[in-house]
């Protein structure tokens, strides 16, 4: 077995169709010499179904990561598959639509506060959750949209994504004593289901494909695939809290 890759396992989350982030992750880490387990929530047959054109079989378990008892029981389900993990993608993020497509200032506590838990607060449930697995050596890695910046549209998303960032300078502060590194991966837009569900994003495609300086393929996820599997292997072992930006460079240029 040869790659970039060889040798690790690895926690990948957040695969619902063969466009999704999380395929190209666990396509391109089994094609570098990675076994992959995934995780799936609700239609599990769907994302099994999707998962059977990967290169190789991989497991699907099933997880909610708002559910503490599938939480506390996650481990001992990986284990069923392999006997530790030395990377974790955290792919999730939800929030009602009440909260994106302009209806940042009427979108009540109840929607802001589930769109905080499943795509901010998951992100350290899951590493916490994943832990008991992990060794030195270990990376979690998360997907972001820059944060540093008001999008339109975009709205609690946003601020979700901005608790995101901030999360993951703190669990690389928390975890940096057991060896495990925390970094995210902030991608310009794809063409996700996440991306169509909501309003108006198309703002954000028209924005990236001409200015970026070096271009951007709304439909290619290989290139934000190839920055995660990056940070998931022995090639940035000093590097934690970091972003690193997959964008076309579209980042750096002023409004």
């Amino acid at each position: 077995m040869s790659g970039l890759l060889a040798g690790k396992r690895l926690l990948i989350t957040g695969i619902i169709t063969d466009a999704s982030i999380a395929f190209a992750v666990a396509k391109l880490a089994q094609e570098n010499g990675a076994t992959v387990v995934l995780t799936g929530y609700g239609r599990l047959s769907l994302v099994e179904r999707i998962a059977r054109r990967l290169p190789e079989p991989a497991p699907v378990i099933e997880l909610d990561v708002t559910n503490p008892e599938q939480l506390a029981g996650l481990a001992g389900k990986v284990r069923e598959h392999v006997d530790g993990l030395d990377g974790v993608v955290h792919s999730i993020g939800f929030a009602p639509q009440s909260c994106l497509g302009g209806g940042f200032l009427d979108a009540p506590w109840e929607d802001v506060a589930t769109a905080l838990q499943v795509s901010t607060y998951s992100y350290k449930s899951l590493a916490t959750a994943c832990l008991p697995l992990m060794g030195e050596g270990g990376s979690v890695v998360g997907l972001t949209f820059d944060a540093t910046k008001a999008w339109p549209v975009y709205d609690w998303m946003g601020v979700a994504k901005a608790g995101l960032e901030s999360a993951s300078r703190y669990l690389a502060l928390h975890l940096g004593k057991q060896g495990v590194r925390s970094n995210l991966v902030s991608a310009g837009p794809l063409r996700t289901m996440a991306a169509k569900s909501i309003p108006g994003f198309e703002q954000f495609e028209e924005a990236w494909a001409d200015r970026a300086p070096l271009g951007w393929d709304l439909t290619d996820q290989e290139p934000t695939a190839r920055a995660v599997c990056a940070l998931l292997s022995d090639w940035f072992p000093a590097t934690t809290g970091e972003i690193i930006h997959v964008d076309g460079g579209y980042h750096a240029l002023g409004a």
